[in-house]
């Protein structure tokens, strides 16, 4: 199923609303460098898949990776023409979230913040709710 970012041109991210009143936000940081990478890997179908996971430091950990595939239980999120999708039982888990990319002097990497986490790990990899 697909679900379409509501255009919010005074913020920085789009939120889109799955089935159930779930949301998920996309950054415009994140969304310019999932472009980037998909000219890099010269694929403009690919999205990006978040997924979670049990496991890590903290009991849950954030899986990042491209697919071209949308499953039955999968929800697609858009935002300045880039697809993030996640599985069903994940958006539950990330529901009101917003995937960001951040780069500073540590180095760069995807972050999600996440307002269902109650606890995380110093690297931000890994959550519990």
């Amino acid at each position: 199923m697909t679900d379409t970012a509501l255009d919010t041109p005074q913020t920085d991210s789009a939120a889109a609303v799955a089935p159930g009143g779930r949301s998920l936000s996309i950054s415009d940081s994140a969304a310019r460098r999932v472009a980037v990478l998909r000219q890099m890997e010269g694929d403009d179908a690919l999205m990006l898949r978040v997924t979670v996971s049990g496991g890590g430091c903290s009991g849950f950990q954030y899986g990042f990776g491209f697919d071209k595939t949308v499953n039955e239980d999968d929800h697609v999120f858009e935002h300045l023409g880039t697809s993030v999708v996640t599985d069903d039982v994940s958006l539950d888990l990330l529901n009101g979230s917003i995937i960001d990319f951040v780069e500073d002097l540590m180095g760069a990497s995807f972050q999600i913040k996440n307002p269902n986490a109650t606890a995380s790990c110093g690297c931000g990899s890994s959550f519990a709710v």
